[in-house]
């Protein structure tokens, strides 16, 4: 069974989503670490809750390259096949990048390359769009730039404020997350330059 480490700094809806999904077979993998940069996230007391390994790594002090060098031992000694980003709040070094190269997904709440960064929703309701929706991707060196796996388009309703929209493609982020999840751990995913190609098997 393919192992999961998952970092997050804030409520963990898509770990939760994903421990769903698990917990349901609809995702075949395990859950191997939950770690988080934030000692009081309701996602790492979730996690605990839920019986899984879970562990506070402070950056209190350190450079990003320290601080990085924790997470990744902490994911090595977890045997974690595939990293999953859940809501991390912070720009992975190039070391953490290359230790764990092609095997880091993050979800993104736009349709990238559009509105990358944070405040997407509200970045796309200012800009007056039709649709937004929700991006998983490889992550790279880049902002929110890496090999795109799937996306999902949300329509933008004229009375949307920043939270109904937020709300309506978080449900789709719960959903094409795990489905990203497997392609990968399945070896349907290949990639070539700046495209995720999926692979029929």
């Amino acid at each position: 069974m393919k192992r999961l480490g998952i970092l997050l700094s804030g409520r963990g809806s898509n770990f939760e989503a994903i421990a769903r999904h698990i917990d349901k077979n609809k995702l075949k993998a395990k859950i191997a670490v939950v770690a988080s940069n934030v000692e009081s996230a309701p996602g790492l007391q979730r996690a605990r809750q839920r019986g899984f390994d879970a562990f506070f790594l402070s950056s209190k002090g350190l450079s990003r390259e320290a601080f990085d060098r924790q997470v990744i031992h902490v994911l090595q000694e977890k045997q974690a096949d595939l990293v999953c980003l859940a809501g991390f709040m912070r720009l992975l070094s190039p070391a953490f990048i290359q230790a764990f190269r092609h095997r880091i997904l993050n979800v993104h709440p736009s349709l990238l390359p559009a509105f990358p960064g944070l405040d997407a929703q509200r970045q796309a309701l200012e800009y007056g769009v039709k649709v937004s929706g929700c991006t998983v991707h490889f992550v790279d060196e880049g902002l929110d730039s890496g090999p795109i796996i799937l996306q999902a388009a949300v329509p933008v309703l004229d009375e949307d404020t920043e939270e109904s929209l937020s709300a309506r493609i978080l449900e789709q982020e719960h959903q094409i997350y795990s489905k990203a999840i497997q392609c990968v751990l399945d070896g349907r995913v290949r990639v070539e330059g700046r495209r995720a190609l999926q692979i029929s098997r």
